[in-house]
């Protein structure tokens, strides 16, 4: 048994710590230590489990919460005649296939052509031991190669000396051709050794057999088949290495979680990021020390979903029963190590349970004062994280507001005829932006529209250099709310009512 390749490394202390968390958070009970064994002999993964556990439960539980069992993507782009394609597994394997036929084919074609090439050459060679005499007597009346080569080729006897007239008539009969002349021209004296010239007529039979053998192969498609089976079986053998895992049909895990029967209970986050679950009694026996100590309090379902919305304009998923269900003095866990939140490199601008928002409006307004509504029903997934919003280069989420906008669709017809649907956002909310330098606008929530949640926004105030949005609130007309800037006591419900897309008014303090 080993650990997929993809868990190798720093991986395998995060495999460690989903088990814990999986204890901690009491999916399972069954592990009563875990420890990493691994040295330099191996990897080496201890669980240690009670007397009574479902051993076979417990590895399917681990092979679905945790990295036990793992995929990976590969790359299945290929050039395919010219053009890059994406390819399926099938398509790969034939493609390979098509391609070692096509360097077998010109494997096979090269070596015939050479192999018919020897067959010329040996075939003049034999003939030529067979008159060597009078090749002899050529070469000894010409003046020159040329001349030699000449009458080998074309019977040209003309200005060469022979002995007698039948010679000459031979001779004119001669009609090699250039590439077994020039073999003739170049034939050393001992290959007219008796061995030698039937070593030469060994040498053909072989030619001949070659060249029957490579006509077979690129005649039949069967037997080239074979020929590049045997050429396969040949590499593996000399290079291969036993497989390292096996390719099997193997049925996948099966892991149903414990029917959990639903319950209201009320999450609590500290603000060092400690969170956890208790009961409504718990919470209204503690609630003055629970709101003390805490920074996050909500009622939600326990088969609910916690919404983390951060200011890089991620959106992370968690589900409640991930969190431990405990007593209040319980410490709870880390809520990075319950869903892809990083703390370090993240900040929380809006926590809430997905129940809670259900059918409302969300604010979005990033530091460079772009500014949007949002329906929470855009935020449904299935993955852990999300992009809960577009951001400009260089921007991020200053806040991220519930707000009580509802939408009416009103109709009306245009002057052809056809009929419009306006979207209006109907509320009694002013939104209050404050910057870093004390600037303060105050406008209605109607003047920003409704954006999907890829949309970058509107622009909501207009910012001096330097200057970017600190802090936004949601007040109605009638409110009477305050907030504390540089020491002084800003009265937002008495601030002037303006417009969105404004530079607003600067608090003197």
């Amino acid at each position: 048994t080993e650990i997929p390749y993809t868990m190798i490394g720093a991986n395998i202390g995060k495999f460690l710590s989903d088990v814990i968390d999986l204890v901690e958070t009491k999916k399972t009970s069954d592990i009563v230590d875990i420890s990493n064994e691994s040295s330099k002999e191996g990897i080496r993964i201890v669980l240690e489990l009670k007397r009574n556990a479902d051993v076979e439960k417990l590895k399917n539980m681990l092979y679905k919460k945790t990295k036990l069992e793992d995929t990976f993507g590969v790359n299945m782009l290929a050039i395919v005649d010219g053009k890059p394609e994406t390819l399926g597994l099938k398509s790969i394997i034939k493609h390979h296939i098509d391609f070692q036929y096509q360097l077998a084919t010109r494997k096979y074609n090269t070596l015939l052509a050479r192999e018919r090439d020897n067959k010329e050459i040996q075939e003049g060679l034999i003939k030529a031991c067979d008159i060597i005499d009078l090749i002899i007597e050529i070469l000894r009346g010409c003046k020159n190669r040329s001349q030699a080569k000449d009458c080998l080729v074309n019977g040209n006897v003309k200005d060469i000396n022979f002995k007698s007239e039948t010679s000459r008539k031979a001779a004119s009969g001669l009609h090699f051709t250039e590439r077994q002349a020039s073999a003739i021209l170049e034939l050393r004296l001992y290959r007219l050794i008796g061995l030698e010239i039937l070593e030469l007529q060994k040498q053909y039979e072989q030619t001949l057999k070659k060249i029957a053998e490579y006509e077979k192969i690129l005649g039949s498609r069967t037997a080239m088949k074979n020929v590049i089976k045997k050429d396969l079986q040949a590499i593996k053998k000399e290079y291969a290495l036993p497989r390292k895992t096996v390719i099997e049909d193997a049925k996948a895990a099966v892991f149903e979680e414990e029917k959990v029967k639903e319950q209201e209970v009320v999450f609590i986050m500290d603000r060092f990021g400690y969170s956890k679950t208790i009961d409504i009694a718990a919470y209204e026996r503690n609630m003055e020390a629970v709101h003390n100590e805490n920074k996050y309090i909500f009622k939600c379902m326990n088969t609910d979903k916690i919404y983390i919305f951060t200011d890089n304009g991620n959106l992370h998923q968690i589900k409640v029963m991930d969190l431990p269900f405990t007593k209040f003095r319980d410490k709870g866990v880390p809520i990075d190590n319950v869903g892809n939140y990083d703390s370090s490199g993240e900040n929380i601008v809006f926590l809430s349970a997905a129940g809670n928002i259900t059918g409302c409006k969300l604010l979005f307004v990033t530091k460079q004062g772009m500014m949007k509504l949002v329906d929470t029903s855009e935020f449904e997934a299935s993955k852990k994280t999300v992009a809960a919003t577009k951001l400009a280069d260089g921007d991020s989420i200053a806040a991220i507001l519930k707000t009580d906008a509802t939408v009416e669709v009103y109709s009306r017809f245009n002057y052809d005829g056809s009929m419009t649907e306006d979207e209006v956002i109907e509320s009694s909310q002013n939104v209050v932006v404050r910057t870093e330098n004390g600037v303060f606008l105050k406008f209605p929530l109607t003047e920003i529209p409704q954006k999907k949640k890829n949309a970058v926004g509107v622009r909501g105030i207009k910012l001096v250099k330097d200057d970017t949005v600190d802090d936004v609130y949601l007040i109605g007309n009638t409110e009477d709310v305050s907030t504390e800037y540089c020491g002084k006591t800003i009265d937002l419900g008495r601030m002037k009512l303006a417009h969105r897309d404004t530079k607003g008014t600067k608090v003197r303090v």
